[in-house]
């Protein structure tokens, strides 16, 4: 029976955000699950929508024997820690060690790909590092990323294969961890590693524009299938984390097959599709236009409309807390034309937070709301002072059911829905972007029976929230996580590396 070791590794790093990614960020559970260890893996995981979740099904209907270790995840910030990476892959390690006594054949490993940490640029390619030299040469390690990953020519050297998802929002988690399996039962079939062919594009792509629900990436990962059949291949496309300030952060796509000439022309295909700059450009609207539209659209249609607040983006590397879409809300009298049907989710501030549940529903509170935080165009706005009424309490934990994460419980502490001027705030203690209408739901708010929604989330609500909608814009408020990769002051990024399509 066919041994496989397998673990996680997720982190998203933005290195001009705010706030680090320290042990106790990988413990807390925010969007991600608790750290976890050993045995409780395989119950946490299994028919859970990530990738893990995945390699684990498809592993049992190959038959073989798995040996967890640790997965450990925390919402993008900015570096990680090195005691909470050196905590991380110490633990990793050492489960390793005593797999290998026992004879272990492979290793999977479930990893983001856009981690840097306070002491390693390429967080990846020094875990891939570690486990090459533990393992040798022999076994072969595979792994799956995040379409965000900014790959490396370390992370390529050192793994057997990589894998990536095809889709953003990420529907497709569970189905990447079952071909990383196809790729490890190929792998192993074959005794040796596939040829690869790689190409990387000369420029950042803003993360907005990377979406696969709109054009041109839609597309072009439409036709990766194809490709892939034409030429006997497996190909990935990873568009980059364009914030992680890094010699090789970027998009890259690569092809395995089973010759040199396959994989190549496989990869040829792609490029020719996506290599040109033009089409990945994107234009945004500032905070006040965003409202303005959208509540000229609210006026003709039913179903709500959506605003993106995606330079606050917790899953970006914002903190979920600057102001400045909810002063345009307010400034534009959202909340009287449309009474208790504007929401802004989540607003991520635990003192708040606090003080609403301690007052109980129905109480008047003042509130001093949000952080003025520091970002590439100065300070964001300034935090809002008002008197709200509460609404709903929560203790912030629901159990998500839209395409993305479906099955993972989400826990953000104490919550509360705030009455501001008639726009509802869901104000949350931790931090987690808003791409499940369950998380409003769990404050007391009806997605479906909003007019307006500004949702902190740059792509991944669409999934959940699209449906649902008459319209989507996409506003930039002023946030650490730049919509405009031009926008953020690059000092490591390679000089051949464009900083916007």
């Amino acid at each position: 029976m066919t041994k496989v070791f397998f673990a996680g590794f997720q982190h998203e790093t933005n290195t001009f955000a705010p706030s680090l990614a320290d042990w106790a960020a990988f413990n807390r559970g925010d969007a991600f699950p608790a750290y976890i260890r050993g045995q409780a893996m395989q119950a946490q995981f299994t028919g859970v929508n990530i990738p893990v979740g995945g390699f684990m099904d498809a592993a049992k209907r190959m038959g073989w024997q798995l040996w967890p270790s640790v997965w450990a995840g925390a919402s993008p910030s900015s570096f990680v820690t090195q005691d909470a990476f050196e905590r991380i892959t110490g633990d990793l390690l050492q489960d390793l060690q005593e797999a290998l006594a026992q004879g272990v054949d492979a290793v999977y490993l479930d990893l983001h790909g856009a981690a840097v940490a306070e002491h390693v640029d390429d967080a990846e390619g020094e875990l891939l590092s570690r486990v090459r030299a533990m393992v040798g040469e022999h076994i072969p390690i595979v792994a799956s990323l995040d379409l965000h990953a900014n790959v490396t020519r370390r992370m390529l050297l050192k793994a057997d294969a990589l894998v990536a998802y095809r889709t953003y929002p990420h529907i497709d988690m569970a189905d990447t961890g079952e071909r990383a399996a196809e790729l490890l039962q190929k792998r192993l079939r074959l005794g040796r590693r596939q040829a690869l062919a790689v190409h990387r594009l000369p420029y950042l792509i803003s993360l907005n524009a990377q979406s696969t629900w709109l054009q041109p990436a839609k597309d072009i990962y439409a036709a990766i299938a194809d490709i892939d059949s034409a030429h006997a291949a497996l190909l990935s496309f990873c568009m980059g984390f364009p914030a992680a300030d890094f010699e090789e952060c970027g998009p890259v796509m690569w092809a395995y097959a089973e010759d040199s000439a396959q994989a190549q022309a496989a990869a040829d295909a792609l490029n020719s599709l996506a290599s040109a700059p033009a089409q990945w450009r994107m234009k945004f609207l500032d905070a006040r236009e965003a409202v303005t539209q959208a509540l000229a659209l609210a006026a003709q249609h039913e179903r709500p409309v959506l605003i993106a607040d995606t330079q606050d983006n917790p899953g970006a590397g914002g903190d979920s807390n600057t102001t400045g879409m909810l002063h345009a809300l307010l400034q534009q009298a959202a909340g009287k034309r449309y009474p208790q049907a504007v929401a802004l989710g989540m607003m991520s501030h635990p003192e708040v937070a606090a003080m609403a549940c301690a007052a109980g529903v129905g109480a008047d509170i003042d509130v001093v709301l949000g952080v003025s935080v520091p970002t590439y165009a100065g300070m964001s706005d300034a935090p809002l002072a008002a008197r709200a009424k509460v609404l709903a309490i929560s203790e912030g934990r629901c159990v998500l059911k839209g395409p993305m994460m479906r099955g993972m419980t989400s826990q953000l502490g104490a919550s509360a829905c705030l009455n501001i001027d008639g726009v509802l705030v869901a104000v949350v203690s931790g931090k987690a972007q808003l791409f499940d209408r369950e998380m409003l739901r769990t404050v007391g708010i009806t997605p479906e029976a909003m007019k307006l929604i500004v949702l902190k989330s740059s792509n991944h609500f669409r999934a959940d929230f699209e449906p649902i909608a008459s319209h989507v814009l996409v506003a930039k408020a002023r946030g650490p996580m730049a919509a405009d990769p031009a926008d953020l002051p690059w000092r490591k990024l390679s000089p051949l590396t464009r900083r916007s399509a």
